[in-house]
């Protein structure tokens, strides 16, 4: 392994080893170049790589995260996230997701789809838990990425930051048996077979599909139903 290969590997195991804080970021780069006795530049050159693959994400001003950052606005959402309820985020998803499925359908770049691939296999393989939940939410996070839309992209960021600050979050992850990990691991490749073959019309339909599943593994009751801004339901 290379001096770069043997440092992005000292890195993934600082993340893999939960020594992070709750948010995910990463310590300053001056102190991660003291502790693996490296220069910054190199140090920056393996975070370069991280990023590239998705393994780390960068925010100016902010620092580097092992996770996508939640949204600098989190102050007035997690006011948001005290009220709002699950069904009030699906309403939001279902509106917001298919869309960007179909967009990143149109604009993913190569290396998008690479990394939506590693994602998707990620969230077929893993069986634990939380490195599921984990890797389901930077898929569904990449995908907006992929749709190249900055304001959608902050939409996005927005609707994830209320559900991570949101009390009821324990339900969505209990939710998650091997049974529902295993299947909503196969829509997540159904999506991005579709995103990758550039079949826009086919990415938001299996979006909304997918959407509406989860949505009835973590609502409590069966006969919860969600509200559609045109006025129509859907159980």
């Amino acid at each position: 392994m290379s001096d770069g290969g043997d440092l992005a590997a000292k890195l993934r195991g600082l993340i893999t080893a939960e020594e992070l804080p709750p948010d995910g970021r990463l310590p300053p780069e001056r102190d991660l170049a003291n502790r693996f006795g490296v220069s910054r530049a190199k140090l920056r050159r393996a975070l370069d790589d991280m990023e590239e693959d998705g393994t780390v994400y960068r925010r100016q001003g902010r620092g580097t995260f092992a996770a996508p950052p939640v949204s600098q606005g989190s102050r007035v959402l997690g006011r948001v996230a005290r009220e709002a309820t699950p069904q009030d985020i699906m309403e939001v998803r279902l509106q917001i997701e298919p869309a960007l499925a179909a967009h990143a359908a149109s604009r993913a770049r190569n290396e998008d789809l690479a990394r939506l691939e590693q994602l998707m296999q990620a969230t077929i393989d893993l069986s634990e838990r939380a490195a599921y939940d984990a890797a389901d939410e930077i898929f569904h996070y990449n995908i907006a990425v992929a749709a190249r839309n900055p304001l959608f992209l902050e939409v996005y960021d927005s609707i994830r930051t209320v559900r991570r600050l949101a009390s009821w979050g324990d339900i969505r992850r209990e939710s998650h048996t091997p049974q529902v990990m295993a299947r909503f691991g196969e829509q997540h490749r159904a999506l991005f077979r579709a995103i990758q073959s550039r079949n826009g019309t086919m990415a938001a339909q299996l979006m909304e599909e997918h959407l509406l599943d989860v949505n009835r593994m973590v609502t409590l009751g069966s006969k919860s139903t969600v509200r559609y801004f045109d006025g129509t339901s859907r159980e």
